[in-house]
């Protein structure tokens, strides 16, 4: 990655001066491919296209696509016009779509903007355009990235050109290094997630790499991917391993040959993933961690170049992760019993604080409090114990229990509701809602998963219903949700 960068899309004109010739991007399902020149050149016709299209610096531009060239052309394509990069689920449903337009104020909408009161421009082509110089950078907002708040309300995280081109130095600067020019990465993860976008498409990027893009993770079509266009790096999650292994083992060893690197992160690894996966193919799984909020990789064990069970690895060249009580005073470390608090985070990848006005971001001194809890073994290698404020992770995406009761509650004849994460082999979480009826009320499981399915993402829907007469609270009136998380009697 070349260091003058100051725009994210300086990474693509970078990687075109270097190796035009090589190929940037491979689409699976169309097995078209487009070297680092074309690429470029479709970017630069794309700014050229939001700027006719009235976009001016630091207008936020929602994209909607779903993983494929034209979304890879629209993300540094609103970066190149000094837009601000506002990442969307393609099956996101129109209610959190039109709460996602509104609260950004979002003037164009890239691709599909059924129910959405932004401009709709269709999606970008491949086709070139007159060369653009890149508008903005360094401290500009690059990226609204949407994560839900404690409270349940989705919160854009300010992520600055800055913080993104900083992570993808420090990524970059471990050893073995994630990816090198001669690369082909396997991305099947949702580009419009944080860690589809930073690890995924703007590494890449920064090394000139080459990307092979699967629009949906399967099992068959990824091993069939690896293999015909010959992937040396896989940026996956738990639950992409874990399909892998229920195939074969004797495909295993075939298709994925040519692979070098297998990282994963967005959740954490059950305990057998790593030996299972060593066992298969000769090959560990290294495993990072990280928030929307810091651009987004902290820590990986790739830093220590040893995966280790249960550990997240160490802190990233250039950042500091340390743990903090509640007040954010350092703990001290016992050699003999390590302490377990909250962990805290200090680098160049953080970001500006949540929209509009930079609230709650890094303090004075620059620390930012991740509401995770953990501790730091003998090696200083970092373990999460548990999340804060009852985090549901399903597929690597955030759900908040907050969000999910509020639209339960809103079905007649429900007096509360719990909302718990329990576990689920394919996608290492999935949403449990118990719900309390009013007298005389009546409510089925179906009718409670469709409301949900109508107004929240896939991922988000429970999976799984159950009826109380009461619901568990602490002496203060909190709900215990700890409580909920087995199934009641």
């Amino acid at each position: 990655m070349t260091a003058s960068a100051s725009n994210i899309s300086d990474l693509v004109r970078a990687s075109a001066h270097r190796g035009p010739k090589h190929v940037a991007v491979v689409d699976v399902t169309t097995a078209n491919s487009y070297t680092w020149d074309e690429f470029d050149a479709a970017v630069d016709g794309e700014a050229h296209r939001l700027v006719q299209a009235g976009v001016e610096p630091g207008d936020r531009v929602v994209v909607r696509l779903p993983t494929g060239p034209a979304f890879c052309v629209a993300v540094f394509g609103v970066l190149r016009a000094g837009g601000v990069l506002v990442p969307a689920g393609p099956g996101q449903p129109t209610r959190e779509l039109q709460r996602l337009v509104a609260d950004s104020g979002a003037k164009l909408l890239i691709g599909d903007g059924a129910g959405s009161d932004a401009e709709v421009l269709p999606a970008p082509t491949m086709e070139p355009g007159e060369e653009f110089t890149a508008v903005g950078g360094g401290e500009d907002l690059a990226v609204l990235g949407y994560t839900s708040g404690t409270s349940g309300s989705p919160r854009g995280a300010m992520l600055s050109h800055r913080a993104l081109l900083a992570n993808v130095q420090q990524c970059a600067a471990l050893r073995p290094a994630p990816v090198t020019a001669g690369d082909r990465v396997l991305l099947a993860l949702p580009l419009f997630h944080v860690y589809g976008l930073g690890p995924g498409l703007l590494q890449v990027a920064g090394a000139g790499a080459t990307a092979v893009l699967l629009e949906r993770f399967d099992p068959d079509q990824a091993l069939t991917a690896i293999r015909e266009h010959r992937v040396t790096t896989l940026v996956g999650v738990p639950p992409m391993y874990s399909a892998i292994l229920a195939q074969p083992i004797e495909r295993l060893r075939e298709d994925l040959a040519t692979v070098r690197l297998f990282t994963s992160g967005a959740a954490p690894l059950a305990p057998g993933l790593l030996d299972a996966m060593h066992q298969a193919v000769g090959l560990p799984v290294y495993e990072g961690y990280g928030l929307t909020e810091t651009g987004p990789v902290l820590t990986t064990t790739l830093a220590a170049g040893v995966p280790k069970a249960g550990s997240v690895g160490r802190a990233l060249p250039g950042v500091q992760v340390r743990l903090v009580d509640t007040d954010g005073r350092p703990l001290d470390q016992d050699e003999d019993e390590p302490g377990t608090g909250l962990v805290a985070a200090k680098g160049d990848n953080l970001f500006s604080g949540y929209w509009p006005d930079g609230a709650h971001g890094p303090d004075a001194e620059g620390w930012f409090r991740t509401g995770d809890v953990g501790y730091l073994d003998e090696d200083g290698d970092l373990h999460l114990v548990d999340r804060a404020n009852d985090l549901i992770i399903v597929n690597g995406f955030n759900v908040y229990p907050h969000e999910v009761e509020q639209v339960v509650c809103e079905l007649d004849g429900v007096a509360e509701a719990a909302a718990v994460g329990v576990p689920d082999e394919r996608t290492g979480e999935s949403v449990k809602v118990v719900v309390v009826l009013a007298d005389g009320a009546e409510l089925t499981e179906d009718a409670v998963k469709d409301h949900c399915a109508a107004r929240l993402a896939k991922f988000k829907v429970p999976t799984v219903v159950e009826f109380a007469t009461t619901l568990p609270h602490s002496p203060t009136g909190k709900l215990a949700r700890a409580r909920l998380r087995v199934p009641l009697a």
